[in-house]
Formats: C-alpha cells, sequence, structure tokens
C-alpha cells in the first residue's frame, strides 16, 4: 500500500491541497490528521487517530452507481472497526471551505 500511497499523495486535488492546508499539523483544533492514510485495504484521504475520523473528498467519478457501492463497502468496514466518516464534495471543500471545517470539529469527539 506504501506506494499507492506516496502516488496519491503526490498527486493531490484542488480540494484535497485547500482541506490539508487548514488541518495539517494540528492547525485544526490541535487534532493530528495523517494524508492518504491506509486502514486495511483501503486509503482514505485523511484520517485524525485521535477521533477516530476519516475524511473523505468526492469528484464526479464517485456519481457512478458502482463508485456509490463502494464507498458504502468502505464506509461500513471503517465503522466496522469504530471510525467515523465524513464525505464532503470536492466542490463543497473549493465553495464553502469554512462550513466543512466547521462540519469537521463537530465531528470531533471532544
Amino acid at each position: 500500500m506504501k506506494p499507492v500511497r506516496r502516488k496519491l499523495r503526490h498527486a493531490l486535488t484542488l480540494a484535497e491541497a485547500r482541506l490539508w492546508a487548514h488541518i495539517q499539523a494540528g492547525k485544526l483544533g490541535g487534532r493530528k490528521f495523517r494524508r492518504q492514510h491506509s486502514v486495511g485495504r483501503y486509503v482514505v484521504d485523511f484520517y485524525c487517530p485521535r477521533e477516530r475520523l476519516a475524511i473523505e473528498l468526492d469528484g464526479a467519478t464517485h456519481d457512478a452507481e458502482d463508485a456509490c457501492s463502494r464507498d458504502e463497502a468502505r464506509s461500513a468496514f471503517l465503522k466496522g472497526l469504530g471510525i467515523s466518516v465524513l464525505r464532503f464534495e470536492n466542490r463543497e471543500v473549493v465553495e464553502n471551505l469554512e462550513g466543512v471545517l466547521v462540519e469537521i470539529c463537530r465531528n470531533y469527539r471532544r
């Protein structure tokens, strides 16, 4: 999985880069996030171990029926491990970054 994660880290979408700039190095409520983190056979876009919170950013390719079922399977797997999953569309991150950041903080366990 390491080569896959490395490739994904070097090919961030605009939305991933913008969100990463605001959540890296404890910038969002002191929580540390990892980028392109492996959990089992899956790689999540962002993961906060302290909160057991995965953040997935979805582009247009996630609208297809087969992609939706893969996303549901991934979310079910993660939830089975006690990991909460937040999903945002890339467009939402670009157009409403502040709202996305507020929603992420709202899902902290405190």
